[in-house]
Formats: C-alpha cells, structure tokens, sequence
C-alpha cells in the first residue's frame, strides 16, 4: 500500500523483503477464505480497536471497509459480504488479488528485491544481509512495515524492535493475539480432537464471543477462542454457555425428565440436545456433575480450566510494539526524521474478522501519502 502511494506520486520506489518472494502473511491470511474486511459502520468497527481506536480514527475514516472494497474490485477482484458481514473475495483465495497487485505496482515502476534482510542502521545507512553480501541503502524517505511477532516462517519475527529501541523509539513489549489455548485434556477427550464446538458463547472479562472453535490435540483453537484471548491474556477468567438461547429455568425443566436406566451423559444428550462436542466439554470442565437447577447453571457458565494462552509464535497477530507516543500524525517515527511505520509493528490489535488487513492496509496507505509529502531539511 505505501509503495503504491509513493510511486504514483512519482517517487522512485524499491521494496525489499527478506524472505524468497513478497506477501507471505498475506497469503496465508487467504488460506482458509481472505477475510478483507468487516462491512459495517466506522463507529462499531473502531471499538474492535480498544485503546488504538482514537489514532486510528483518521486513518480508518480515510480508508475502511467500503474502501477496502473498492480496492480490491479496482484489481479486478470482485467481493461478496457473508451473513456474519465478513467481506471476501469471491475467488476466496489471496493469490489472485496478490498477483494483480504486483503486476500494478510492477507497471507503476515498484522495484522488488528480495532475501534481503534488514540487520539494523549503520551511520544513517540502512544495512541488509543479501545473496550478494553486505548492502547498504541511503533512501530519502522509508516506510517500514515489519510485522509483529508472530509467524516468524513468514517473516514477522520482531527482531525489529531492538534496532528502533537503540535509536530511541518507545516500544511496547510484544504480547500474542488471536491464539488458542492450551489445555492438559484427559485421555477421554482424544476422541474429540479436530471437533468443532458450535452453539456455544465463550465469555471472558467483557468480551463475549459466539463463533465457532475446535477441539485440538493442544487446547482449544478457532475465531471464538481468539476473540476472547485478549482478555484472558489480561488475567480474565473464561467461561462457556454451553446453551446461549436457552434460560436456566427452561434448561432446568428439561433436565427433571425422568432418566430411568438411561446414563448421565446420554440423559443430557437426549434432553438437551447436546452435541458430542458441547458434551465432552461439560463432562471434561464440570465433573463431578451436580444436579437439576446447579447443573443448569453450569451449562450455562461452566469454568473453561485452561493452562495459558498458546506460544506467541503460534498467534495469529501481536500486540505490542511502537507506541503511538513514538509517533507523529503522518505515521513518522519522530525519533528518526524520515522513517516511517505501518501495519502490525504498530501497537494495536484487534479480533480476526477483517479488522487486522484493514488496519494493515489503511496504515500503510496512511503512511506511504505521508512519506510521499516528506521533504528532509537540506
């Protein structure tokens, strides 16, 4: 985005990467369906951004969802607005978008170079590990758009920070995002694993979540655990209703049929109408099982016993990173004249959804205008 904004204002433009070829995170977002963006109004959309939202307000007043869209038919992509108001491509893939992509900015006269690999400043030189050995770049203005810290196969391994750190920019230190969790299961649950648990709100702190999760080998994985994990992550206790369109009094009623022979946990999948999934998990979280109106209150808040959130390298984004402070209002690092940053290595999160490649892609649109304008003193 920002190499596309600084080339159309006839900035010569080179792009460098340090992995084989551009655009891995954005591929893999595409993997299971490239959720753009969400189709919903500026005001709900910004509260997905908690404390980030006031910085982000301009930048995602410029370009939002409607924007996002636009962008993408403008490469030949049409999108559709599933029922959850997730914006994809109707190819449902990335790799059609990314090549359009490419091929307009390789038109606009973008230079790509890539396995080159920033290894920090040296004097006011931009210092890069390449096939060809030690390279040094003196560019008047950069955007820099390095990631997080997650996913480090694809390039976001956040070995950024210490170079901004040691040129004075304030940094936040970097916490996983939209990852699963861990959970020490009984052996009784392996029969479970690669289940998806539907039907189910998951609750921590104030955040509530009705999508859909898994039952992995490892814990629990999925957009309704990542919604959640920010607050978990914040110390929060999680829980699950495990019947979310049901009262207790009505879950209570249904519980005093009669059981006759009939086991436990057939009794409850009969009256209740509880999936193998939902199940298991009630059978895992809530023994011993108490009875009539106790039991229904745990259906309807049973405690999720989980042992922490999954590896950072294993999460789907980061927070963390440079702060807002270490910025002014064009995206310009101010400790470093010149340099700018977009995308994830800022210190925002927000759920899966469509929030994340929005904010990418506005936040480097944002700041390739900026440095497009920059003119260094002298």
């Amino acid at each position: 985005m920002a190499a596309e904004e600084l080339a159309r204002a006839g900035r010569r433009v080179m792009v460098v990467d340090a992995k084989p070829s551009v655009g891995r995170k954005f591929l893999m977002a595409g993997k299971s369906g490239l959720n753009l963006t969400k189709n919903e109004p500026l005001a709900p959309l910004l509260t997905a951004y908690g404390a980030a939202a006031k910085p982000l307000t301009p930048i995602l007043t410029d370009f939002g969802p409607a924007e996002v869209q636009d962008w993408a038919r403008g490469l030949g992509q049409e999108v559709f607005t599933g029922t959850s108001g997730r914006v994809f491509p109707t190819a449902m893939k990335a790799s059609p978008l990314l090549r359009a992509w490419l091929g307009r900015l390789n038109e606009l006269g973008v230079e790509f170079r890539t396995r080159y690999r920033w290894l920090g400043w040296k004097g006011g030189d931009f210092e890069f590990d390449t096939p060809e050995g030690r390279i040094f770049l003196s560019p008047r203005v950069t955007v820099l758009a390095l990631g997080g810290a997650s996913w480090a196969r694809l390039g976001s391994d956040g070995a950024w920070a210490s170079w901004l750190g040691k040129a004075g920019v304030t940094l936040a230190p970097f916490q996983p995002a939209n990852v699963g969790l861990t959970v020490n299961w009984s052996d009784v649950m392996q029969r479970h694993f690669g289940a998806p648990v539907k039907n189910t709100r998951l609750t921590a702190g104030d955040i509530s979540s009705r999508g859909e999760f898994v039952i992995s080998k490892t814990g629990l994985e999925g957009g309704g655990v990542y919604t959640v994990s920010r607050a978990v992550r914040d110390g929060a206790s999680l829980f699950g209703d495990l019947l979310p369109d049901q009262s207790i009094a009505a879950i209570t009623a249904r519980l005093a049929k009669p059981q006759g022979k009939t086991s436990l946990s057939n009794h409850l999948r009969k009256t209740l109408r509880l999936d193998p999934a939902r199940l298991a998990l009630l059978m895992e979280f809530g023994r011993p099982l108490p009875k009539g109106e106790a039991l229904a209150r745990l259906i309807k808040s049973l405690p999720i016993r989980h042992s922490g959130l999954r590896p950072m390298d294993q999460a789907i984004s980061t927070a963390g990173g440079v702060c807002w402070s270490a910025l002014n209002e064009d995206l310009m690092l101010t400790a470093t004249p010149g340099v700018f940053a977009a995308g994830e290595m800022l210190n925002w999160e927000a759920p899966t959804g469509g929030y994340l490649l929005t904010a990418c892609l506005a936040t480097g649109r944002w700041a390739g205008r900026a440095a497009a304008g920059f003119s260094p003193k002298g």
